[in-house]
């Protein structure tokens, strides 16, 4: 991993800026379409996904396929609309609004059966070596089910 000091210095290329760009496009479409495969060979295999507030990690390409299972069984019907994003050589930066139906238990959370809405921040760390994403850390603002929101 680099150092955060490094990571600021980095001038990507077009072509580099360009690369990260297409590859969050194919991570989106892929989670939109909810093609778990194509999700998964945007990841590097060691990747880790983590909600930050609460610690909850899943780690490589298993544990990423168990995060989006979870969380599309907990939410079948989400939908993500995204408000900001930034592109860098350190990765993708990006903020949505977020809403779905909470019909399977998440996170040790029984269903509610309600629909909820909340924002997320989502960074998609990218590595330069392997041309994928190390993951992503998701910080969570206005979801019940988080602990402290």
């Amino acid at each position: 991993m680099i150092d955060v000091r490094e990571a600021i210095r980095l001038e990507p290329s077009a072509a580099e800026h360009e690369e990260i760009r297409e590859l969050w496009k194919k991570h989106s479409i892929a989670e939109d379409e909810r093609d778990l495969p194509g999700l998964i060979s945007t990841l590097t295999d060691d990747c880790v996904y983590e909600l930050v507030q609460t610690g909850h990690r899943w780690e490589g390409h298993e544990g990423a396929a168990r995060f989006y299972m979870e969380l599309l069984g907990a939410f079948p019907d989400i939908h993500f609309d995204l408000t900001h994003i930034v592109i860098g050589p350190q990765g993708v930066c990006e903020e949505a609004d977020v809403n779905g139906t909470h019909e399977a238990a998440w996170l040790g959370f029984p269903p509610s059966s309600e629909r909820l809405s909340w924002k997320v921040v989502i960074f998609f760390p990218w590595d330069p070596d392997r041309r994928l994403f190390r993951g992503e850390r998701v910080y969570v603002a206005g979801l019940p089910l988080i602990h402290g929101q």
